[in-house]
């Protein structure tokens, strides 16, 4: 069962250069042990469900909306918006910046889908300011990764894909969708670059309704959310999220003696198995949670009863 939810108890918009503001919150126990949830997408923006994953009597919450996207300023659905400083290395240097503003020593980082990626990657540049991971919906983002879920992953889903693949100029067709989209998500033309965020999402939304206990957000139903949010992925993922193709499996000896905890659905076709199953066999001290009958979204009740479970674990080692 998901823990109640809370109403923030503190809440503000940190600068953290760029021109850049980032929006935070805290809920739960302010004197509890920190735990800070970074959000999937990227650009998907922080959610109030998250936070029920964690008993707030225990737990002091803490969530931010990455760059760009939720309350965070400026928002990647703005005409002008410039990208340039919206990448992996910014994110983590905010990451540090909020944890130093909050007065936060150390915390558990939680992470869901892309913010798997995220959470690996800062706890492997600052494993001393993490007492333990969390990840669900286990991602690298490797190119072989996008390559899955934007060319492989059409066998599954041929209508939705052809639809996907028509949408963007004859020429780009046969070569690199995310690219072609991403060219078209900053087309300044409003016509041409909604349209296009739209295009991107009923293309993903295809791999998420294949669970039917599955729903989309009701953010999905506005365009400045969708613009955004389908600018900043394509972003990422056009520049393979900065990272090199086998970094983090390269750098996982860093996290040596840190518990993790991974959740994954046996049948998530948005982030293969496979990937979680190559990571757990890089980092034996990892435990390694299949969920049979679930799919990519951490919202279906077994996923749910997984991460309360861990969560709950995590609380409980921590007091002994």
């Amino acid at each position: 069962m998901l823990y109640p939810d809370t109403t923030p108890f503190a809440e503000g918009l940190l600068e953290v250069g760029d021109g850049q503001q980032i929006y935070w919150m805290q809920s739960g126990n302010p004197e509890g042990w920190p735990v800070v949830v970074l959000h999937g997408g990227p650009g998907s923006g922080s959610s109030a469900g998250t936070r029920r994953y964690f008993d707030p009597h225990y737990y002091r919450i803490i969530q931010f909306d990455q760059r760009g996207c939720g309350k965070s300023l400026p928002h990647a659905s703005e005409p002008a918006i410039d990208l340039s400083a919206n990448t992996t290395w910014h994110t983590i240097a905010d990451i540090e910046l909020l944890r130093l503003r909050l007065g936060v020593e150390s915390w558990i980082v939680f992470g869901n889908s892309w913010g798997c990626t995220l959470a690996l990657a800062y706890a492997e540049t600052h494993p001393q300011r993490v007492e333990g991971l969390l990840l669900v919906g286990i991602t690298m983002t490797r190119q072989s990764e996008i390559d899955w879920l934007y060319q492989g992953l059409g066998r599954f889903f041929p209508e939705q894909w052809a639809r996907f693949r028509v949408a963007v100029p004859e020429q780009e067709r046969d070569g690199d969708l995310v690219s072609a989209y991403y060219r078209l998500l900053l087309d300044p033309d409003p016509a041409i670059h909604v349209r296009a965020a739209r295009d991107w999402h009923e293309w993903e939304s295809a791999s998420i309704l294949v669970d039917p206990r599955a729903a989309l957000s009701p953010r999905w139903s506005d365009p400045r959310y969708l613009t955004a949010r389908a600018r900043i992925i394509t972003h990422y993922f056009h520049h393979l999220a900065w990272l090199e193709e086998r970094q983090i499996l390269r750098d996982i000896h860093r996290l040596a003696g840190i518990p993790c905890t991974m959740i994954q659905g046996r049948m998530d076709l948005e982030a293969p198995l496979v990937t979680a199953w190559e990571l757990s066999q890089a980092w034996p001290g990892a435990e390694l949670v299949v969920v049979a009958n679930a799919a990519h979204s951490p919202e279906v009740a077994e996923m749910a009863t997984a991460i309360i479970r861990t969560t709950d674990a995590f609380r409980c080692d921590i007091q002994q």
